[in-house]
């Protein structure tokens, strides 16, 4: 997963999904996709796309859950997929070009003038963390959706809960000095692993019934070589290793080695991931 957990502005979110961020998530998006296979499911599911519905897919990546969407809401139903790097929308759009009713839109969910009541669903697999004013985002977002529509999406919980991230950034860590914690609410993988703090910022937006199911899924990372090289590319320490030495790289990677290689259950490394399904409602009208 993504470790840029320090940007603080939207700008600063844009350019690193559009920069390095984004060009290493656009690299690992088959292997995400099919890691996060199991949670992607389960959002599915509990999104309920029926056909004919109007969909918004904030934060789609390379498009493999709004591809999915769109296959729910036909016949008569599109899918918006939305994302802030033209990176890596470039790659969903080459992928699904040829899907009638699912269009691409390279904007900030936060600030884009929707037109509103414009969709019946507003859905997302892991986009809506790193919004840097979730309040005023959600705000913008419940006025796009119709009365009567649906909010879900799927967020991690924290990363003492995933050591499918956690582990190997730990080991790092005995080498290479720690990032300091970031500051409660920065945007980032784990911002929204506090329930209660979610549940009042979709209040504030306008939401009602908010829900929150503790979903658990072991996160196949493959293979020790397929793990490390996720890992070290996009996982927690994936910043600070690229900051280091050579000498205390090498000495942070094979830490993360041992760590790994004694949690592999037959040739694999499985570990559990945990995350929320976030549901709430935009009321109808009177």
């Amino acid at each position: 997963m993504n470790s840029h957990t320090d940007t603080t502005t939207a700008s600063e979110q844009a350019t690193f999904w559009n920069e390095d961020g984004g060009r290493r998530w656009a690299a690992h998006s088959d292997a995400t996709d099919a890691r996060l296979a199991p949670l992607s499911d389960h959002l599915l599911a509990r999104i309920g796309a029926r056909p004919g519905e109007r969909l918004l897919d904030i934060g789609c990546g390379t498009g493999a859950t709004s591809a999915a969407l769109a296959a729910a809401v036909a016949p008569g139903g599109r899918v918006t997929a939305l994302d802030v790097s033209r990176v890596i929308l470039d790659v969903a759009i080459q992928r699904y070009t040829g899907t009638p009713n699912l269009e691409f839109l390279l904007a900030d969910a936060g600030t884009h003038a929707f037109t509103p009541a414009g969709f019946d669903v507003l859905a997302s697999r892991l986009g809506v963390m790193f919004f840097h004013d979730p309040p005023a985002a959600f705000t913008n977002l419940r006025r796009a959706l119709a009365p009567g529509g649906r909010l879900c999406f799927l967020c991690w919980r924290r990363l003492d809960e995933n050591p499918w991230m956690g582990l190997a950034a730990r080991a790092a860590f005995t080498v290479l000095p720690k990032p300091p914690r970031p500051a409660p609410g920065t945007p980032g993988p784990f911002a929204f692993a506090d329930s209660e703090r979610v549940a009042d910022i979709l209040a504030r937006a306008g939401f009602v019934e908010v829900d929150f199911e503790a979903v658990d899924r072991p996160v196949d990372l493959g293979t020790l070589e397929q793990a490390m090289g996720w890992l070290t590319s996009m996982g927690p320490a994936a910043g600070p290793l690229r900051e280091a030495g050579d000498a205390d790289r090498a000495q942070a990677e094979a830490a993360m080695r041992d760590a790994l290689g004694a949690a592999m259950t037959d040739g694999r490394v499985i570990l559990a991931g945990a995350a929320w399904v976030v549901t709430a409602q935009w009321p109808l009208a009177g």
